[in-house]
């Protein structure tokens, strides 16, 4: 069910013209820019978009030039896990695992779970429960139950869905951010 629902929202985003894209993740980012949650934290981990996600590129330097401290992921296949890096500077990203952008790394610099104030989660698809369904790697999935912290998912609109089936082991994010609103889940 998972897989298929994934394929469907997946063809639907990557019919998604760039000007389209780039529209409705300034709406985005103007919402979660704008939420008391947001501005009251101070460390920010946000997933780097590719593909046309909802496009984090410029919320992340906007965020590095202002007073957020961010984090970005970088994917460690070895141990099926994320490790957790500072970005200081834009440049400081390269093309990774999975041809998503991630800190170089000569330019990694840990950072605990515990020490992040707010989690920017990707998404294929979401329900206002706020499950997801994501990649279908479980990297979130994991780093998800090791957070006690606010999970903001960043979605269009046409990717919220009614229901989304989930497991046990799944975690809900806390707020859903569209174009057109945002979901307290």
């Amino acid at each position: 069910m998972k897989n298929i629902l994934r394929k469907k929202l997946i063809n639907v985003r990557k019919k998604l013209s760039w000007e389209e894209v780039l529209i409705k993740s300034r709406k985005i980012e103007h919402k979660l820019f704008s939420l008391k949650e947001f501005k009251n934290s101070s460390t920010i981990l946000f997933y780097v978009s590719y593909n046309n996600e909802v496009y984090t590129h410029d919320m992340i330097k906007k965020c590095i030039a202002s007073d957020k401290n961010v984090v970005a992921p970088v994917v460690d296949k070895n141990n099926n896990c994320l490790i957790l890096s500072r970005l200081r500077r834009w440049e400081d990203l390269v093309v990774g695992t999975y041809g998503i952008l991630e800190p170089r790394k000569e330019k990694i610099d840990e950072v605990s779970v515990d020490d992040i104030d707010l989690i920017i989660v990707p998404g294929v698809g979401f329900d206002e429960k706020g499950y997801r369904v994501g990649h279908g790697m479980g990297y979130y999935d994991r780093l998800l139950k090791l957070s006690k912290v606010l999970h903001i998912g960043l979605a269009f609109e046409f990717q919220i869905i009614k229901s989304i089936p989930h497991d046990p082991y799944d975690v809900p994010v806390d707020i859903i951010v569209t174009e057109e609103k945002v979901i307290y889940c």
